[in-house]
């Protein structure tokens, strides 16, 4: 049994486990839930209903966040030629080829997405041990692989609070929504945006519940049940 700090304990008795909460309250329960000495992300979890050992009911996707994720986003961009120019003009924060896939290589990893070009994915793939695991492989399904000419618009995305998603081996999908101090309709909007996104997402063979479960959660703080109804309406607007 995980021991929990007493901080924990005290604000774990605010949430009812009873409870369904709708999407407003749930977001007005997780700032109030919020402990720690500094500002905890919010995160969505959704339970999918979905067999993640099946190669063609994986979940993933992109969404685009209209109030960001209140830090900064450190835009890597695997390019070479016009478009490593390209990619500097539009605001990545690092361009290049070779050079950066050796610096990756010795152990620098200090950038939160990358991108690439169709022509440098033969390099970059030498990379996937590395970045698959900390979730920052491009790929042409999360839409981070793509011509030159996209690269501005993909470059923009990213900055404003551009995240993936992806069904993780128990079915389930984390996402993050922003910081505590968010007002709570912009943590709402974030939450609005995520789901939308995620229904859009569901493969054509799933059958029966989609959506088993959503809750959130701060980076130190307990899970809060929304309502799945009232939830998955957002989608629908």
């Amino acid at each position: 049994m995980v021991k929990r700090s007493k901080g924990y304990q005290q604000v774990a008795k605010l949430v009812d486990r009873s409870q369904d909460y709708s999407p407003q309250q749930a977001v007005a329960m997780v700032k109030k839930t919020a402990h720690a000495r500094f500002d905890e992300t919010v995160e969505l979890h959704l339970r999918m209903g979905v067999d993640s050992r099946n190669s063609s009911q994986q979940v993933r996707g992109v969404a685009l966040l209209p109030y960001g994720l209140g830090k900064k986003v450190r835009v890597l961009v695997f390019a070479q030629g016009e478009a490593e120019r390209i990619a500097r003009d539009a605001g990545a924060d690092f361009a290049g080829g070779d050079e950066l896939i050796k610096k990756i290589e010795g152990g620098w990893l200090d950038f939160d997405t990358a991108i690439a070009t169709p022509d440098m994915m033969g390099k970059v793939g030498k990379l996937g041990k590395v970045l698959g695991r900390r979730g920052l492989m491009p790929n042409p399904k999360s839409g981070t692989v793509v011509a030159a000419t996209d690269l501005p618009r993909v470059i923009e995305d990213a900055g404003k609070g551009r995240v993936e998603f992806k069904l993780d081996r128990t079915a389930i999908i984390h996402v993050p929504l922003g910081k505590v101090s968010f007002e709570e309709d912009k943590l709402l909007g974030n939450l609005t945006a995520v789901i939308e996104a995620v229904m859009k997402a569901k493969p054509v063979g799933v059958k029966g519940q989609y959506v088993k479960s959503v809750s959130l959660a701060t980076t130190m703080g307990p899970g809060i049940s929304l309502d799945l109804k009232t939830a998955l309406v957002l989608s629908s607007g």
